[in-house]
């Protein structure tokens, strides 16, 4: 029974594992990365160079999808709030390392004043549209009103 238990483990292995890579998207893998590794489930400054960490770990990425996990993540509005205030670099153990530079501060601070500023623009934008739709339907009532009291007794 041993003997016949030891290649079924081998055989579903490889053919469990390649379709995996293969269809592995950036938000998969950011999820992967997140279970995987304490520096991003908490959102922790990340090491310059990770993604060679990374690849040291997960030899079989694809490079590209790593990337745009990583950009994905370090995009992120919670990652850029805590890099905002960020006093340390951390490995993907959470192992503390380098130095946040004030000038990667000042990018994060620079980057959601941004993100704030076209998301308030847009918010306007809506109230804006939306008062004019409103204005226009009450000029449409109006004029509605004007005609068919002018109507009857025309």
């Amino acid at each position: 029974m041993n003997t016949s238990l030891t290649p079924q483990p081998l055989a579903t292995e490889p053919a469990a594992s390649a379709p995996a890579t293969a269809a592995l998207t950036p938000r998969t893998l950011l999820k992967q990365l997140q279970t995987q590794f304490p520096a991003f489930r908490d959102f922790l400054p990340l090491s310059i160079g990770i993604d060679k960490q990374i690849l040291a770990v997960m030899p079989e990425l694809d490079r590209k999808t790593m990337r745009s996990a990583l950009g994905i993540h370090t995009g992120s509005l919670r990652y850029l709030k805590v890099m905002e205030k960020a006093k340390v670099r951390h490995d993907l153990d959470g192992t503390p390392g380098a130095e946040v530079t004030d000038t990667h501060r000042a990018h994060a601070t620079q980057v959601l004043q941004e993100r704030f500023k076209k998301e308030a623009e847009r918010k306007k934008a809506e109230r804006d549209a939306a008062a004019a739709e409103e204005a226009a339907r009450v000029r449409a009532d109006k004029l509605n009103q004007l005609t068919a009291k002018f109507s009857r007794k025309g």
